[in-house]
């Protein structure tokens, strides 16, 4: 599970570490799906495959952020969580990877970051203190089974009576 808490990295950026963890349940582990940076999403709008997001911790209002900082145990992209209330910079955009038109509640995506290209991946790379048996969470430049992610629970928005009848109506 995608994980983070206000726990700084000691090296690279300094700033909000995201680990994985494999404890269901974490309330660390809860992110709000948002438009990308300096965009509007409706709530309740599918996200559509190859679309641009943002991903907020819900604990500490930071986003899900990557740069060209290494990783500090596998020297892979360092990724973290950054800015204040939800506002960040370009640097928290991922684009949706996912086959079909949308993202499905049940489907496996990756999130590729859309300024560096990086997949977020988890790998076996764990923490010692303070942040014991956690995995390191990092950007990888080839996309492997190490960065497919999927929803495990949440508050899912029903979609709006226009995208249903988008979808089951082909003609008016």
């Amino acid at each position: 599970r995608l994980h983070s808490h206000d726990v700084r990295y000691g090296s690279g950026s300094g700033q909000q570490s995201v680990t994985g963890v494999s404890a269901a349940d974490d309330g660390n582990s809860y992110w709000r799906v948002r438009g990308r940076t300096a965009a509007v999403c409706q709530r309740g709008t599918p996200v559509r495959c190859g679309q641009a997001i943002r991903l907020t911790h819900l604990g500490t209002g930071r986003n899900l952020h990557s740069h060209r900082f290494t990783s500090p145990l596998s020297g892979n992209q360092e990724v973290s969580a950054f800015g204040e209330a939800g506002e960040g910079d370009y640097l928290d955009d991922w684009t949706v990877v996912c086959s079909g038109t949308y993202w499905a509640r049940d489907d496996e995506v990756r999130f590729q970051h859309t300024s560096t290209d990086v997949f977020l991946s988890v790998t076996g790379e764990q923490y010692g203190r303070p942040i014991h048996g956690q995995k390191e969470v990092h950007g990888m430049a080839a996309s492997s089974q190490n960065n497919y992610w999927k929803v495990m629970e949440g508050i899912f928005m029903q979609p709006s009576e226009a995208f249903q009848m988008e979808q089951y109506h082909a003609e008016l």
